[in-house]
């Protein structure tokens, strides 16, 4: 499904984000967006928090049901 594929690409983007921040101090969305208080950093975060939030359902889905979602 190409939500899914959005969703993990976001949750892949947000994990490297934060991975920035553990290894270097350094949050790429905050630089990006001039801080990470701004109201455009807050949307990038829940963005992201959303997608991975989407991803979980990809833990539940059975086979079937992918094979299924991907004919229709």
């Amino acid at each position: 499904m190409f939500l899914d594929k959005i969703a993990l690409a976001l949750s892949i983007i947000g994990g490297l984000n934060w991975g920035c921040i553990g290894l270097f101090n350094f949050d790429l969305v905050a630089f990006i967006s001039g801080g990470s208080g701004t109201w455009l950093a807050r949307i990038i975060y829940t963005i992201v928090g959303l997608a991975a939030l989407w991803c979980l359902t990809l833990l539940f889905r059975t086979e079937d049901n992918r094979t299924r979602q991907s004919h229709a």
